[in-house]
């Protein structure tokens, strides 16, 4: 593979692929993201709340290179106009992790729009001696279905193919995430494998499916 270093946004048709800052609005839209508790039902992790979500942008913000195994990023999947969804309250949480979130924005008749990370772009070095990377995705509950997952993902995978020279890209997810196991098909992933119960997740036992697509693979896809 060759190294990387992702240090100008990426814009496609409709989105702008960008790293996350700290800044209001991008926490905001993330905690909104993870604290959902429909888009975390498939995720590694329980609902967040926001402190939880400034410790793990301010993680993210420190990952600019792809070079060696183990390197990853997560961007934000930004649209450029678009309602901002509001976080959802966590059972549980603390009055001060409740008085510290920022209440949504009042409207009088007209909704507030802006600039919104709708969801995230998750991208790993699985191998660089072997040329190979794990690619993942999530996207709020509101902005699901309009294609937008499928357009990061193909010009991230353009970007792998083409620029990082990688030889393989797979998809490590929930075989019961059925919006995801739509989208590795659109994108010409092949179904690799399926572990039956390899996971203890949330309180049970839980499978894994496995998603790939070669270089020669992903050309051919694209025309």
């Amino acid at each position: 593979m060759k190294p990387f270093e992702f240090s100008t946004p990426i814009q496609t048709e409709r989105l702008v692929l960008r790293s996350l800052t700290l800044n209001d609005h991008d926490v905001d839209d993330i905690h909104a993201q993870q604290s959902n508790a429909e888009l975390t039902a498939y995720m590694l992790y329980e609902p967040r709340d926001r402190a939880t979500v400034i410790e793990k942008i301010a993680e993210w913000t420190a990952r600019e290179a792809l070079a060696e195994s183990g390197d990853y990023l997560q961007l934000a999947i930004e649209l450029a106009d678009a309602v901002p969804p509001v976080a959802e309250t966590i059972v549980g949480q603390s009055i001060a992790d409740n008085a510290a979130t920022p209440p949504a924005a009042e409207t009088t008749g007209a909704e507030v729009r802006r600039p919104v990370v709708i969801g995230t772009l998750y991208f790993k070095i699985e191998s660089a001696e072997d040329s190979n990377a794990e690619i993942g995705w999530a996207l709020h509950p509101n902005f699901q279905g309009k294609g937008y997952a499928r357009e990061a993902a193909s010009t991230w995978l353009d970007l792998a193919f083409d620029e990082l020279k990688l030889h393989r890209v797979f998809a490590n997810l929930d075989p019961r995430n059925d919006d995801s196991v739509r989208l590795c098909c659109a994108l010409g992933m092949r179904h690799e494998a399926h572990h039956v119960e390899d996971m203890w997740f949330k309180g049970a036992w839980a499978d894994t499916g496995i998603y790939a697509i070669l270089d020669r693979e992903w050309a051919a896809h694209r025309g």
